[in-house]
């Protein structure tokens, strides 16, 4: 009895492991990236065609949406936002596979990254510049595609489980 407890929690503690070096290894990458924007990129530009490396800043959300809104509120729901997607990450990762979690870890990863450039300054360092879209960042690129893989994650599951067994 005592071995078969082992064994389950092993498999899930790793996946937890995943989900967090995951989202600290983005979360790292994208604040260096941020560091070296700024100190790079402050009136200096670089032109890459269809994507140009820019510094610009971002007191509000998505779009700028609430960039009027008072940062302490703008860092209160982005923390609380963040404390969410890491529990669910964490309770998910126990029982997921290894795509999912590398997805919520992306998520998280980015939501981090973004709350702890936004802590230090009460805006977010973006850098990514296309002409067609908002300036952003990688931490950015993170949450959107994890999005995006949870989303098609979990459709391709509910279709899995709509499929009838078949009888042999």
């Amino acid at each position: 009895m005592a071995q078969s407890t082992i064994t389950v929690r092993r498999p899930a503690t790793r996946r937890r492991v995943t989900f967090l070096v995951t989202a600290a290894a983005l979360a790292g990458f994208d604040l260096s990236a941020k560091a070296w924007a700024q100190s790079n990129l402050a009136g200096n530009p670089l032109e890459g065609g269809l994507l140009d490396l820019r510094l610009a800043y971002n007191p509000g959300v998505a779009f700028s949406f609430a960039a009027e809104a008072p940062s302490w509120i703008v860092i209160t729901v982005t923390a609380a936002i963040t404390l969410a997607v890491a529990v669910f990450g964490w309770r998910t990762a126990a029982t997921s596979g290894r795509a999912l979690t590398l997805a919520i870890g992306a998520i998280l990863g980015g939501a981090t990254a973004n709350l702890i450039d936004r802590a230090a300054d009460k805006v977010v360092t973006d850098y990514l510049h296309t002409g067609w879209w908002p300036t952003f960042n990688l931490a950015d690129v993170f949450i959107v595609c994890g999005g995006i893989a949870v989303v098609v994650l979990s459709w391709r599951r509910s279709e899995q489980d709509q499929k009838p067994e078949i009888a042999t």
